[in-house]
């Protein structure tokens, strides 16, 4: 398969999310009990609300103060990309893409620190939904002018490998952490980095 594009989950395909979260927590127990939850609510609400204040409404239910969610914000700039990412999409031939669940600024500011252009990035806030909705997968595609199974998705959480698959997209997960799936979908490509990203594009 050649495909014409490639769209990428933002903040954990694409960025080291996890220290950063984990570093406001206090640890690495926190911050995965805080970001659990602010993923529960995420894809149970569906449409959009503002991604910020879910952030804080997570930290409260977690057991954590809210004002934690505010230095997440405040500390946004410190995201890195995962340690591959730049040089792998550089070598990439095709348009390149975001899809992510957060707000417009936030997403363009994460987007910036990956160092390369990007075709599209579309937000949750900017759709209205939050993935795994089916609305934020075909806005994406839209914007491309693609078709569902010549764009490759590239996922980082077990959420986006059956929602972008639900559209006809092929998925290439980054499970760099060793999450279990979600259900009974399965990706195209199941990987622990980005590096082989390259060998599904043959030379020129």
């Amino acid at each position: 398969m050649t495909y014409d594009a490639v769209v990428f989950d933002l903040l954990t395909a694409l960025i080291d999310s996890w220290t950063l979260w984990n570093d406001v927590a206090g640890s690495a127990d926190d911050g995965m009990r805080w970001r659990r939850r602010y993923l529960e609510i995420t894809y149970g609400c569906g449409h959009y609300r503002p991604y910020e204040s879910l952030v804080c409404e997570a930290a409260r239910d977690a057991g954590l103060p809210e004002l934690f969610g505010h230095e997440l914000d405040r500390r946004w700039g410190e995201l890195k990309p995962w340690p591959e990412a730049t040089a792998v999409l550089k070598r990439l031939p095709v348009p390149l893409a975001v899809a992510t669940n957060c707000s417009v600024r936030l997403g363009k500011q994460a987007a910036d620190l990956v160092g390369v252009p990007f075709a599209v990035v579309e937000t949750a806030e900017s759709v209205g939904f939050y993935k795994p909705r089916a609305e934020v997968y075909r806005a994406v595609l839209e914007k491309l002018g693609t078709r569902p199974e010549r764009t490759l998705f590239v996922a980082g959480s077990a959420s986006d490998v059956p929602g972008a698959k639900g559209v006809g997209m092929p998925v290439y997960w980054h499970n760099r952490v060793g999450l279990p799936p979600r259900d009974d979908a399965r990706p195209d490509f199941l990987e622990r980095s980005l590096e082989a990203l390259g060998g599904l594009f043959p030379p020129a």
